[in-house]
């Protein structure tokens, strides 16, 4: 907390998840961190290029307790003006087309499957995507953990 005369203010650590289609990765990569710390830390997810939501993206988080409905992303471009502490990038398009956010005390590059590009049957689609939930979630936890936030038993989500 920060003092400001009598009031009080929260510094929250910024953290910018980008990926290609946004709509999937980025988006269950905010749900989780933001879930696991009690919206801790200040988080967005921003996309190289927009794309739509997947249904099967809010079922799956849904399994895992975690509504992201309410969450928005942002484009690229809203996200330059923004100094971010940390800088996940989720694909290796994001990494290579990712731009410079000189202001970053960390980047990082999670190498994970876009599960919008699994076809097959619906049982077999749905099975990428959770194994990708769980992926990010594993991933997530570790970021928490590196970046001292919060002690290690404190990350378990139903």
């Amino acid at each position: 907390m920060i003092g400001i005369g009598n009031e009080m203010t929260s510094h929250k650590p910024k953290v910018l998840f980008l990926s290609t289609g946004n709509a999937t990765r980025s988006i269950m990569a905010q749900g989780f961190l933001n879930a696991l710390t009690d919206d801790r830390f200040n988080v967005v997810s921003t996309s190289v290029e927009p794309g739509n939501l997947n249904p099967l993206v809010s079922e799956v988080m849904k399994e895992a307790g975690i509504d992201i409905s309410r969450q928005k992303p942002k484009t690229i471009a809203q996200s330059l003006k923004e100094p971010f502490g940390h800088v996940i990038t989720i694909s290796d398009t994001a990494k290579e087309r990712n731009p410079i956010f000189p202001f970053a005390l960390g980047v990082l590059h999670w190498n994970i499957v876009d599960p919008n590009s699994a076809s097959g049957l619906p049982d077999q689609r749905i099975e990428l995507f959770r194994r990708v939930r769980d992926e990010i979630k594993s991933k997530v936890k570790q970021l928490i953990v590196d970046t001292a936030e919060l002690k290690a038993t404190e990350l378990s989500i139903a």
